[in-house]
């Protein structure tokens, strides 16, 4: 069966116990009229000043009728996942709940890995199979973020997809790892971009689908797309545990930090932009970001699924203007 995730979550266990994860964010934001979703979530009754994306999620799962379970992450996203399980479980959907431990210890995280095995019916052998398997198509979207910053030859906006895919590799792992190939086979053909200003894009995906290709417009790329990156669970190791502990979204903004600062200078980056979604308690780690970072950092938010306004363009083109 098709069981819908709240966040990435360990999509080996998934498919190991032979269903296919689906990612609800994808799956709301490239909906033909995905601010229509959000409207049908404050028809019946979610607030305006509660996260979009929560709210689209919830209208997603009720159309997609072939969703009737999902997996909320519980500790690690979103505190509002809390109440958009209460109110899907009160349509019919069943929910499975599954929780990063904050302080990232192994033995709570291994917990919820048996815990969810048990309820999805599989086990560590069929688990560590999977992985495996996944991890050889995880590794040409490991090769794409290569060809993005080192070889100056894929977009931000490219980049961005693959990653943001490796949540559920869109149902069809072989099929991915195909498009991936290829991809990455007709990006060879291509002269690489050494010109641009080079930009990092930290915190959740954006909301509004046009901030990549106005930065490309105006001359800056972006070579880095943090959150998007650790969907790719880029670190390479063997133990699944291991794993999900390094994986750095659902844990702290020091812990984020760690990692960001390492790619800033690998990557040669000459400014940040820190996205920060309405509504959303990361909003507050933005003076954390800009206390520990040493290169210039615009904060931008973003509401409802839209593109850019006329505001945030002037800003992003003063920020790029101000680098240069």
């Amino acid at each position: 069966m098709k069981i819908g995730i709240t966040t990435t979550v360990p999509v080996e266990i998934i498919y190991a116990a032979g269903h296919v994860p689906v990612d609800l964010n994808n799956i709301f934001i490239t909906h033909n009229r995905p601010e229509s979703l959000v409207e049908q979530a404050e028809l019946a009754g979610y607030p305006r000043n509660v996260c979009a994306w929560i709210k689209g999620i919830y209208s997603t799962v009720l159309e997609n009728k072939d969703i009737r379970t999902i997996i909320a992450v519980t500790q690690g996203d979103c505190s509002n996942t809390h109440a958009l399980m209460e109110t899907l479980e009160l349509a019919g959907v069943t929910v499975i709940p599954f929780a990063y431990p904050f302080d990232r210890d192994a033995d709570l995280l291994r917990l919820q890995m048996d815990k969810l095995m048990d309820r999805l019916g599989t086990d560590w052998t069929a688990v560590q199979r999977t992985k495996k398997y996944l991890d050889e198509v995880r590794s040409r979207v490991w090769e794409i973020d290569i060809m993005t910053w080192r070889d100056n030859l894929v977009s931000g906006w490219d980049n961005h997809l693959f990653q943001v895919n490796c949540s559920d590799f869109q149902g069809d792992p072989a099929k991915f790892a195909r498009e991936a190939d290829a991809f990455i086979k007709a990006q060879r053909q291509k002269e690489p971009d050494r010109q641009s200003i080079r930009l990092g894009y930290i915190g959740v995906p954006p909301i509004m689908d046009d901030l990549y290709d106005y930065l490309e417009e105006r001359g800056a790329r972006v070579v880095f797309n943090e959150t998007q990156r650790q969907f790719t669970m880029p670190y390479g190791v063997d133990d699944l545990v291991e794993q999900y502990r390094l994986y750095t979204y659902p844990y702290g903004i020091f812990y984020r930090l760690k990692d960001i600062l390492v790619e800033l200078e690998r990557r040669k980056l000459d400014g940040i932009i820190h996205y920060a979604q309405s509504f959303c308690y990361r909003q507050i780690e933005d003076l954390i970001v800009r206390q520990k970072i040493n290169i210039p950092v615009l904060t931008l938010e973003g509401d409802k699924p839209n593109r850019l306004d006329a505001r945030t363009k002037m800003r992003l083109d003063s920020f790029v203007e101000m680098l240069r």
